[in-house]
C-alpha cells in the first residue's frame, strides 16, 4: 500500500469511532471498492453534517456517534437546502459549488446504500425514507468551463522550456542578495530542477511525484512506475512514460541523492528533503513539492502555477501531438470526459499558433 493510503488508512481507523454503527458499516461496505483516501474524506463530510445535525437541534443525541437513523428518516427537504446554504456560507471555511455537490454526493451515497442495500435482521431497509433521492446534484463544471478557466494559466509550448530555463539559471540571480535563499537554492538546485522537469514531461499528480521510490524509475524504457488516483489495487503500479527532456534531470538528481541528501539505507523515496536540525534526507512532503514550484513560479512571473496547472501545461502540450485517447492513458483519467478540457484548450492554442503565423 503506498504511503499516503497507509496514512490515510491509519487516519480512517482513528476516527471510524466517533460514526454512528450505520456509518461504519457503509464504509466496511466501500472498503473493497475505495480507497482509505477516497473513504476519509466521506467520513469527514459525515462529521460535519452530523455536528451540525446536533447544532440544529435536528437530533437529540449527545454525541456523534449516537445519532439514530431514525433522524435521518424525519429529515425534510428544507433540512437538505439548509444544510447546503450551512455549507456555503459557514465563517469558519465556506465550500464553492464543486465541494458542496461532492458533500451531497457522499450522503446521497449512504443513504442510497443504507435504503437500499443494507437490511434489518427481518430483511427490511435499514432506512425506510430516503430524502436525499429527492436531492439533485447538478454537474457544476463542464470540460469547456474548465478549459476557459484555466486560459492563460497554463505554459504554453515554449514556455515550459523557459520555466525550466529559469530554475536552471534564472532565478539564482533574482534572488542573489537574499543569502538564505541562495544556501536553500544551491543545496536543492539539481533536485527541484528534476521535480518539474519531471512533471512538466510526464503530468505526474503531485501525489504520484511524491510515492516515486528510487525502484520505480526506468530510464533505459523512460518510464516511471505509480500508484494511480482512483485504484485500489496496491499490488500494481501504473506504468507511465516521460519524455526524452527528462532524463538527464533525473540522471543527474539520481547521481547526487545519496551523497546530497545521506538517506538511512532503509529509505527507498526518490525526492529527499533535509529537516532543520536533522542530517538525514526523508521523503519530501506533497506539501514541499507544491511550495518549491510556487517559489520558482512567483520569480518566473506567473504566481497562479501549482503542480496541478504544470500537470495541466504538459497535458496540452501532449494533446497538441497525441488524441484524446493517449492522453486519457497518459494522466491517468478515469473518464474521457475529463481529458475534453485539453480539446477546448488545443483550439484555442491552434487559433492563436494560425494567428502568429499570419501576422509573421
Amino acid at each position: 500500500m503506498n504511503i499516503i493510503k497507509v496514512k490515510d488508512r491509519h487516519e480512517l481507523d482513528k476516527r471510524i469511532p466517533s460514526m454512528p454503527w450505520y456509518i461504519e458499516k457503509f464504509i466496511n461496505y466501500k472498503l473493497p471498492d475505495l480507497s482509505p483516501s477516497s473513504l476519509l474524506e466521506y467520513v469527514r463530510d459525515y462529521e460535519i453534517f452530523l455536528s451540525w445535525l446536533l447544532a440544529e437541534g435536528l437530533s437529540a443525541a449527545p454525541v456523534m456517534n449516537q445519532v439514530p437513523l431514525e433522524d435521518l428518516e424525519k429529515l425534510h427537504m428544507d433540512s437538505v437546502d439548509n444544510f447546503r446554504m450551512f455549507l456555503a456560507t459557514r465563517k469558519e471555511q465556506a465550500n464553492v459549488k464543486t465541494t458542496i455537490n461532492r458533500k451531497l454526493s457522499a450522503l446521497r451515497s449512504l443513504f442510497h446504500y443504507l435504503s437500499q442495500i443494507a437490511e434489518d435482521d427481518n430483511f427490511y431497509p435499514l432506512l425506510k425514507r430516503n430524502v436525499m433521492a429527492k436531492v439533485e446534484i447538478k454537474r457544476s463544471h463542464r470540460p469547456k468551463d474548465t478549459a476557459a478557466k484555466l486560459e492563460g494559466k497554463l505554459l504554453q509550448e515554449e514556455e515550459i522550456a523557459q520555466f525550466i530555463d529559469y530554475v536552471q539559471n534564472g532565478y539564482e540571480h533574482d534572488v542573489a542578495s537574499n543569502k538564505q535563499a541562495i544556501y536553500s537554492y544551491e543545496r536543492n538546485k539539481i533536485r527541484d530542477i528534476c521535480i518539474i522537469t519531471l512533471i512538466l514531461n510526464s503530468g505526474l499528480r503531485v501525489s504520484e511525484v511524491f510515492n516515486l521510490n528510487m525502484d520505480d524509475i526506468d530510464l533505459k524504457k523512460k518510464l516511471t512506475h505509480v500508484y494511480r488516483k482512483g485504484k485500489n489495487d496496491d499490488t500494481f503500479k501504473t506504468p507511465v512514460y516521460f519524455r526524452q527532456e527528462a532524463i538527464q534531470a533525473l540522471t543527474d538528481y539520481m547521481a547526487i541523492r545519496q551523497t546530497q541528501y545521506k538517506p538511512v539505507k532503509k529509505e527507498k523515496a526518490l525526492f529527499l528533503a533535509i529537516a532543520n536540525g536533522k542530517k538525514e534526507g526523508v521523503r519530501m512532503t506533497k506539501r514541499a513539492i507544491q511550495e518549491l514550484v510556487i517559489k520558482y513560479a512567483k520569480r518566473f512571473g506567473k504566481p497562479y502555477l501549482s503542480v496541478h496547472k504544470l500537470r495541466h501545461s504538459f497535458a496540452t502540450d501532449y494533446y497538441l501531438q497525441n488524441d484524446l485517447y493517449k492522453t486519457q492513458e497518459q494522466l491517468g483519467h478515469a473518464s474521457p470526459e475529463t481529458t475534453q478540457i485539453y480539446a477546448h484548450l488545443t483550439d484555442r492554442t491552434m487559433s492563436e499558433a494560425i494567428d502568429k503565423r499570419l501576422e509573421s
